[in-house]
């Protein structure tokens, strides 16, 4: 599943075309992705200009010119490609050649600078809606999220408002969206190795230093990743197509069986289960 980085180089790829262009036509090509489309969806948005684009958590959300707000979510295989002209937008090297099959582009939103911006899925576990309003308020999808762990608001005091008296392991309670939206496994393994933090630790222990200390390494690993281009796991594709290369800068995911990289730490780097999902940390500096 794309995380918060990963989303947000998207968004970064997508805005360009999409902010100040009219959606002239809407092409829907299968009446689902996971969920059924809205009644009318084509028919709603087409005519109508898009004045934002923005995200919250792991949602695209582009505002449009009538009040009315197109929620976008990637799922796990869930991609965007911009063309022109017939021909694909794709700068950069790639590691993995993106999916172009068109058994697997399901929508096509035609605009009106020339552009044509295609969503691509095969496992079609991405879906689209709309809501009636740019606040969250407006969307089941958006109405329970907790706070952006990139906006002003998120700091070490807020996060350790969030975790007191949580008997639950940190690790979930970080994955927990409506308490931090947008937190996936492996931003987190990764924020809690460099705050020194284990994940199996009730969240309620956490210190108002240790708070600090975490919520100061979770801004920096996420800006670390959008810098990057996100960590470009599986399917995941940046809008130009384009890979992400942060992978290569984990510390710990997926780095099972590895040394340390803590300076002056003689540990390992160990894989657990938690809650049906693979932790990855090191027994010797994270407590």
């Amino acid at each position: 599943m794309p995380e918060l980085p990963e989303v947000e180089t998207v968004r970064l790829g997508l805005q360009p075309v999409f902010e100040g262009a009219r959606i002239d036509a809407v092409e829907l090509r299968r009446p689902d992705l996971r969920f059924r489309f809205p009644e009318r969806f084509a028919e709603r948005i087409a005519g109508r200009t898009v004045q934002s684009l923005g995200r919250r958590a792991k949602y695209l959300l582009a505002d449009l010119d009538d009040r009315t707000r197109l929620i976008m979510h990637l799922g796990m295989s869930g991609s965007f490609r911009i063309e022109e002209g017939g021909a694909s937008t794709t700068p950069g090297i790639f590691y993995h050649p993106r999916d172009k099959q068109a058994a697997h582009d399901h929508v096509v939103f035609h605009l009106s600078n020339g552009h044509a911006v295609i969503y691509n899925d095969p496992r079609r576990f991405g879906f689209m809606d709309l809501a009636d309003g740019p606040g969250d308020a407006a969307s089941p999808h958006l109405a329970a999220l907790g706070l952006e762990p990139v906006g002003n608001a998120f700091d070490g005091p807020a996060l350790a408002a969030l975790l007191r008296d949580r008997r639950t392991p940190l690790k979930a309670a970080l994955l927990d969206q409506r308490l931090i939206a947008g937190l996936g496994n492996i931003y987190v393994a990764e924020a809690l190795h460099r705050s020194g933090l284990s994940p199996m630790r009730a969240a309620g222990t956490v210190t108002a230093a240790e708070a600090d200390r975490l919520a100061a390494a979770i801004r920096t690993v996420l800006g670390e990743a959008i810098a990057a281009g996100g960590s470009s796991l599986r399917d995941h594709r940046q809008a130009n197509g384009e890979l992400g290369y942060f992978q290569h800068a984990f510390r710990v995911y997926d780095r099972e069986g590895d040394a340390c990289p803590t300076p002056g730490c003689d540990g390992m780097i160990l894989r657990t289960v938690q809650s049906g999902r693979s932790t990855f940390h090191c027994l010797v500096c994270q407590r």
